[in-house]
């Protein structure tokens, strides 16, 4: 049996990128997994891929910024799954430019999504959590949260605002079953900051990050991995 067989797991951004990555290395651990996303095609293209090896995967049309529609969406979800054990935060944006230059949508953008998205995923999947006696849930930041950079001050305050966000959640749900963990990211080759230019193979992959949330999920429950942070082993050497 594998890892994830008779689970159903919700996976926010969940059409690419290391969204994708995650959804597939769950289906692939027998897990009925739900996608989410603002663009239609895209989603529909995604699942297509996921389920054609019969697996059971839900498209569901969802922007995290927005409360009734991560609220309907995983309801939606449960109604059609008989439940939730897994929710992967993985909706999010990145506009790097310096703070005298962004825009106030730019910024409210970054935080919207990234900061409140993931506090609106997470108190819609609570209750459903708990109704199955536990779960996890798995929270994507990035480095970059402990190690900013110019043109990045709103990206990375945000993902610091995840970590925060993470560790205390985890002290509130623990109790109950349920577990929390944050996974931390290093540089990551997707189309997330603009194509790729080449010369990037040093770059983690999607799937690497997805082995890592799969590895969490494997530990025993008496076990809380609360944060993961995955680097590319071999970066270009700073001159």
């Amino acid at each position: 049996m594998s890892l994830l067989t008779g689970k159903v797991a919700f996976v926010t951004g969940g059409s690419r990128g290391i969204g994708l990555a995650i959804a597939r290395a769950f289906v692939e651990q027998g897990a009925a997994v739900v996608i989410t996303g603002t663009d239609n095609v895209r989603l529909d293209a995604a699942s297509r891929d996921l389920a054609s090896g019969g697996a059971t995967v839900l498209p569901l049309r969802a922007d995290v910024r927005r409360y009734q529609d991560v609220d309907a969406a995983m309801s939606d979800a449960v109604a059609k799954l008989g439940g939730l054990d897994v929710l992967v935060n993985n909706a999010g944006v990145g506009v790097f430019r310096s703070v005298a230059t962004m825009s106030l949508d730019e910024w409210q953008r970054i935080i919207d999504t990234n900061v409140s998205g993931i506090f609106h995923c997470c108190r819609a999947a609570l209750p459903h959590l708990r109704a199955r006696g536990g779960g996890w849930i798995v929270n994507i930041s990035s480095l970059s949260s402990t190690g900013p950079f110019a043109d990045g001050a709103a990206y990375c305050a945000s993902k610091a605002a995840v970590n925060v966000f993470s560790e205390s959640l985890m002290q509130e749900v623990r109790h109950d079953g349920i577990r929390v963990a944050c996974v931390l990211p290093g540089s990551v080759r997707t189309e997330f900051r603009g194509p790729s230019r080449g010369g990037d193979d040093w770059k983690l992959a999607p799937e690497d990050v997805a082995a890592a949330v799969v590895g969490l999920l494997g530990h025993d429950p008496r076990s809380l991995p609360s944060r993961v942070e995955v680097r590319p082993a071999r970066p270009p050497r700073k001159v």
